[in-house]
């Protein structure tokens, strides 16, 4: 017999690995060593060659972490839990700005702004991408921490 909160609760971590692990790498190596390793004019070219491939596991990655969030939601009626409960919202805090990035502001607008912006300032634009990445990363840290120890009853004030 399945059991299906298991099962949501596995698929859930694995898309949290996947996703907020690549985000570690993207942020603590590869940006760092193409900002060594490349003239400031090339920074961004390859940059967005590279994490071109990972963005389209990112946005797969998150879409399941909402999937099974979802599902373990549902499969246990936790609704209410969901709206009473903090660390939730920390993860829901950290999801929401990789959903949006990933599927409504970068393909429309991002892309096409940073792009526009390595070309006037190389440099400058990959110290901002970077700087969004280190503090998307904490974010998503922050809630990884939240949502173990929440998740193990290490919130209880009892």
């Amino acid at each position: 017999m399945w059991n299906d909160y298991a099962l949501a609760r596995a698929l859930h971590v694995l898309a949290i690995v996947m996703w907020v692990g690549g985000v570690g790498f993207v942020t603590t190596v590869l940006i760092p060593a193409i900002r060594r390793r490349f003239p400031a004019d090339q920074q961004y070219a390859m940059f967005e060659d590279v994490e071109h491939r990972f963005g389209a596991q990112a946005r797969f990655w998150v879409l399941l972490a909402l999937a099974s969030a979802g599902w373990m939601l549902h499969s246990t009626d936790s609704w209410a839990r969901l709206r009473d409960t903090g660390w939730l919202h920390l993860m829901i805090a950290a999801w929401l700005p990789f959903f949006l990035m990933l599927f409504v502001l970068e393909p429309f607008i991002v892309h096409r702004w940073l792009k526009q912006r390595a070309q006037r300032d190389p440099a400058g634009t990959m110290a901002r991408v970077q700087w969004l990445h280190v503090a998307l990363l904490g974010l998503s840290l922050a809630a990884v921490l939240a949502g173990v120890v929440g998740a193990h009853g290490g919130w209880r004030l009892a």
